[in-house]
């Protein structure tokens, strides 16, 4: 089972992680949304698409932009649809 772990908390964990560019997306269903909001944030990706951003909160702790996601990847990267990754000193297990 694959974990993501940021400030001794599990944001997400499944064995059922999309392995794309040596990034783990774990689906939307594994992760606990109380520990999510929503970013303003995004960035293009020539093949997969727009990226949007969740901050990651954590009590008073937030690490800004911490989660990414393709609402509407391209075909390229259409097993990512419904998934999320992390970084920014999220630690994967």
């Amino acid at each position: 089972m694959k974990q993501a772990i940021w400030n001794d908390t599990t944001l997400a964990s499944s064995d059922a992680t999309v392995v794309v560019e040596n990034n783990h997306y774990f689906p939307l269903a594994s992760l606990p949304r109380e520990y999510f909001r929503e970013s303003s944030h995004t960035t293009v990706c020539p093949w997969k698409g727009t990226a949007h951003y969740y901050d990651v909160v954590v009590g008073d702790a937030v690490n800004a932009n911490a989660a990414w996601y393709y609402p509407e990847p391209k075909d390229a990267a259409k097993q990512i649809r419904g998934h999320v990754a992390f970084w920014k000193g999220v630690q994967g297990t």
